[in-house]
């Protein structure tokens, strides 16, 4: 089954400003949307509003997931339809360990509890993929976690979780070339396995070649004003961005006008393991 997320003239508000001014897309099973744009000027806002951070304050526009109303949803409610974000900023939970976290999300989205051998099994073969310490399954979520660990336990749970749509901010920052690859390598085969869509935020083009993005969009001021694919990737990375400006007549957000990163936090689902 093909599975959609569509995003129709959204405008978005942090702390009562702006800061998307009307954004269009459309991300299907199977596709992998490239988002760039200099840093401030919404990528990571967008991600937050479709998975409904309640700080980004939708003021217009629709967010509609197989034809569901996400913006009547909370945030939980929206994950178990089959979104995902790795979060640019994941947190931590301390007392919680990964595998009650896990067993838990995982739980909430079948009728009957996963069995302690299928879990068990699932979830060290993942960390072996991954190239994670033995351990990771008993430590509580990311708490004290190096950057490049944390960026790695969302790929974990997402492996675990595997969503329809998954939503990828800055997954790559803070990882080594082998670890990028490692990343790389678990979404080109989750992508095969399940025809999972994804719109990923990255600044390297090196990670869109791994990957191979089907789509490409730059966001510049809060809108879209550029669209292609892979082929836009490299004149972006080449290039930089000032073509864009002078080509566009644009100006680039300044400095101290970008908005702040708020993290998602954590939404414990109410379902017991």
């Amino acid at each position: 089954m093909e599975h959609v997320l569509k995003i129709k003239d959204l405008h978005v508000s942090v702390d009562d400003k702006e800061i998307l001014k009307g954004i269009d897309l459309e991300v299907k099973s199977n596709e992998v949307h490239a988002l760039m744009g200099p840093n401030g000027n919404g990528k990571s806002t967008l991600l937050s509003a479709i998975m409904g951070h309640p700080r980004y304050k939708v003021t217009k526009g629709e967010i509609l997931f197989d034809n569901e109303d996400l913006l009547s949803k909370r945030v939980d409610e929206r994950s178990l339809l089959g979104l995902f974000l790795a979060m640019q900023y994941p947190s931590t939970i301390s007392g919680v360990t990964n595998s009650d976290f896990l067993r838990a999300a995982i739980n909430a989205r079948n009728d009957e509890p996963v069995s302690l051998f299928k879990f068990i099994k699932s979830i060290e073969g993942n960390i072996k993929k991954l190239h994670m310490k033995e351990d990771l399954a008993h430590r509580f979520v990311n708490d004290g976690f190096s950057g490049g660990e944390k960026k790695r336990n969302e790929i974990l749970q997402m492996m675990m979780l595997r969503p329809k749509i998954a939503m990828l901010d800055e997954i790559d920052s803070g990882l080594d070339v082998d670890a990028i690859k490692l990343v790389a390598d678990a979404l080109i085969e989750l992508k095969k396995e399940s025809q999972l869509g994804m719109i990923v935020v990255s600044h390297y083009e090196r990670f869109f070649d791994m990957i191979k993005p089907t789509h490409a969009h730059v966001i510049v001021d809060g809108r879209i004003v550029v669209e292609g694919d892979e082929e836009l990737v490299k004149k972006i990375d080449e290039d930089g961005y000032d073509w864009l400006y002078k080509e566009l007549d644009i100006k680039p957000v300044k400095k101290d006008e970008r908005p702040l990163v708020y993290s998602l936090g954590v939404c414990a689902h109410q379902r017991t393991i």
